[in-house]
């Protein structure tokens, strides 16, 4: 037996929202996963921050050591 136009119509309907169901499932799942790597790119930039900070002064004391030991080459 054949089945009616509007048969087919919600059969396929009942597919396209099973199909639209997993794609949203999808999404919700990437949104985490990139919202854990945003959180993880911050957390890398705080770090080389600080790293870049403790750089900074390892600096500014090794020119106050050369200055004070005339260790620093004057321009000419």
């Amino acid at each position: 037996m054949v089945e009616s136009p509007d048969s087919l119509i919600f059969e396929y309907l009942r597919r396209l929202d099973a199909k639209m169901d997993r794609v949203i499932d999808e999404i919700t799942d990437l949104k985490v996963r990139v919202t854990s790597l945003e959180e993880r790119v911050a957390q890398v930039e705080l770090s080389m921050a600080g790293v870049n900070r403790r750089i900074d002064r390892v600096e500014s004391r090794l020119d106050r050591i050369e200055r004070r030991l005339d260790l620093v080459e004057l321009p000419h």
